[in-house]
């Protein structure tokens, strides 16, 4: 399934809030961070394997405490035995706990999937819903995966705040906050706006690729010499070009 087109009109008003941590970046340093993420990665994708929005729901919801790699290998084979709601349930929950075993925290994932697919089938006649609210009330779906799905699935520009973003939001200085939902309000009052709907993935794919956990790669980074962290250990941008699609590839040494 391709990446949903962006729709204007569906995107949520951004966040604003006098009570947010300021971030470190003047207005024309965050436009220009965003420019060079749009130039390195014109056409960002979600690692996640999905084959409409409700297999995408089901993934991103397996993926909590999972890598995307771990998750993809376990849901190919669930993915082409149940690809609804009703097939999913038709599985049980057995059936489902065996095809995703594999992956942290399976057993009350399994319960999650079959929930989940019974309260879409109960009361949104098997279609998954394109709001926020409703999404959060099916099983084992947060905010963050509510997010995921409106912008991959049904293309409005949302701020879903994993790992990899809350980390270097923080550690940047871009958009410092406590807790995710923080980073996330922060996020959308300061991205402009026609960077907002690629930004969620733009910043997991930095993260996940150079400003890595453990050890930044900041010979890589190619926002260096705007970069406000305190360990970055250069200055020099890395050449901006168009990387390569990475779905799953390990990380250059």
């Amino acid at each position: 399934m391709k990446n949903a087109k962006p729709k204007t009109a569906s995107a949520p008003a951004k966040t604003r809030s006098k009570t947010l941590p300021k971030t470190a970046y003047s207005k024309d340093e965050i436009a220009e961070v965003f420019r060079r993420f749009s130039i390195q990665r014109p056409e960002p994708k979600g690692e996640l394997e999905h084959v409409n929005p409700f297999t995408l729901v089901v993934a991103v919801a397996l993926s909590a405490q999972a890598t995307d790699a771990g998750v993809n290998k376990a849901t190919r084979a669930l993915f082409a035995a149940a690809d609804t709601p009703e097939k999913m349930v038709a599985l049980g929950e057995d059936t489902v706990r065996d095809y995703i075993k594999t992956i942290g925290l399976y057993r009350n994932k399994a319960k999650n999937v079959i929930a989940l697919s019974e309260k879409l089938i109960a009361d949104f006649g098997g279609e998954v819903p394109r709001t926020r609210e409703e999404l959060v009330t099916l099983p084992g779906v947060g905010r963050k995966t509510a997010n995921v799905v409106l912008s991959m699935a049904f293309g409005q520009a949302t701020m879903a705040v994993d790992t990899h973003i809350f980390r270097i939001a923080n550690r940047l200085g871009l958009a410092p906050g406590k807790t995710p939902d923080e980073v996330e309000a922060q996020l959308m009052r300061i991205i402009p706006d026609h960077y907002l709907y690629h930004a969620h993935h733009w910043l997991i794919l930095h993260g996940r690729y150079c400003c890595k956990a453990r050890k930044p790669e900041c010979l890589r980074c190619v926002i260096a010499d705007i970069c406000k962290a305190a360990e970055k250990t250069n200055t020099i941008p890395a050449p901006l070009v168009e990387l390569p699609q990475q779905f799953m590839d390990p990380p250059l040494p």
